[in-house]
């Protein structure tokens, strides 16, 4: 029987959801299922799915997109704490244990991501028929660990909201560190916002792991490791996003500080290599240097270009989704057809240009959205 907590989250959360949503479901229902001829929509979708249970790539792109389906997921939610009338949750959920908390929050998010999970069971049910046992395998640890992971971050995040008087370690014991301008941002991710950076490094662990070993017959091929860079940045968006509303809501005064846009543009550049230290570590004991360093350049561009795109349009995270989408199929087949070398100059002249342009208008972008 289901908690009353789970009710209410389900009723509140995830019928909200979508309410909020039911747009942008709705086409994309139309085209998965109004934009094939009747009598091929049964074929196409066995064909699709069959793709994704035996091909790693075809699963791969399909997993960039639901994650961006979790990821505004996340971005909704998280929102919906700090509205006025949902601030009975501080007093009334975070008096159950964490245990109860997460229960109740794994099976809304369940129902969040419904649409998700009964296409990838029909997948899994359309792959084992067919003999492909190791992809649905995947699919089904991807669903546990994005719903798990979904529910400790509300967790996470609605008891923080409660205990927020408190300070981190990190900030008592760098209290009287000089903090250069571009570490600002990685003190408030150990401070605020732990859950979302070791789930995203998480995920990257789990697309290095799970690429190589399903590409292991062709792991020398700097395809492979390029496009694993791609997914790995494209893990990063919420940071990212994160990372910009940083910005905007405790660094507004840094317009008016002497600072170069070439300067703040490689500040961030810096901030962006900290966050990819990890996979730098990793880049650097697989392949020779030279490769290391142009795999970690490139993922600097993505991120990098990634980044400036939000000074163009603002916080706004659907058409930010809509983008990452886009540039991410073109970035592939990019790489695909082994242009790796120049995604490079390309990514931060056009990130350059994006930034110059709207690092002093951004503000007025934003408040017309």
């Amino acid at each position: 029987m289901q908690q009353p907590l789970t009710k209410i989250l389900i009723k509140v959360f995830a019928g909200s959801f979508y309410q909020v949503h039911a747009g942008i479901l709705f086409f994309v229902f139309f085209i998965m299922v109004g934009c094939v001829p009747g009598n091929m929509l049964l074929t196409y979708h066995q064909s699709l799915m069959l793709g994704m249970t035996s091909s790693t790539v075809m699963l791969g792109l399909v997993m960039v997109v639901w994650l961006m389906y979790i990821f505004k997921s996340w971005h909704y939610v998280t929102a919906q704490f700090f509205t006025a009338d949902k601030q009975f949750l501080f007093y009334s959920s975070t008096a159950l244990s964490r245990t109860k908390q997460l229960t109740s929050w794994s099976y809304a998010q369940a129902v969040i991501m419904m649409p998700v999970i009964i296409y990838a069971l029909l997948s899994i049910a359309v792959g084992v028929s067919h003999h492909y046992y190791i992809l649905p395998v995947v699919i089904i640890m991807f669903l546990i660990s994005t719903i798990w992971c979904s529910a400790l971050l509300y967790v996470r995040v609605l008891n923080r909201l409660v205990d927020g008087s408190n300070q981190s370690w990190l900030l008592r014991l760098s209290g009287n560190w000089r903090k250069p301008y571009f570490s600002l941002y990685i003190y408030h991710i150990f401070d605020n916002k732990k859950v979302p950076y070791f789930i995203t490094k998480g995920l990257s662990w789990l697309i290095i792991t799970g690429v190589f070993y399903l590409f292991d017959d062709v792991k020398t091929d700097l395809r492979v490791a390029g496009i694993a860079m791609l997914a790995v940045v494209t893990a990063h968006i919420v940071l990212v996003f994160e990372e910009r509303r940083f910005e905007e809501t405790f660094l507004g005064f840094s317009r008016n500080l002497p600072y170069r846009r070439l300067q703040l543009f490689l500040n961030f550049t810096g901030v962006y290599f900290l966050l990819l230290l990890p996979e730098s570590v990793w880049l650097f004991s697989r392949f020779s240097p030279l490769i290391a360093l142009e795999l970690l350049l490139t993922g600097l561009s993505i991120i990098m270009l990634f980044h400036c795109l939000l000074y163009w349009f603002g916080l706004n995270m659907d058409r930010y989704l809509q983008w990452i989408m886009g540039l991410f199929i073109v970035l592939f087949w990019v790489i695909m057809f082994h242009l790796l070398w120049i995604l490079i100059p390309l990514n931060f002249t056009i990130a350059f240009l994006f930034f110059y342009y709207n690092y002093y208008r951004c503000e007025g972008v934003m408040s017309k959205k």
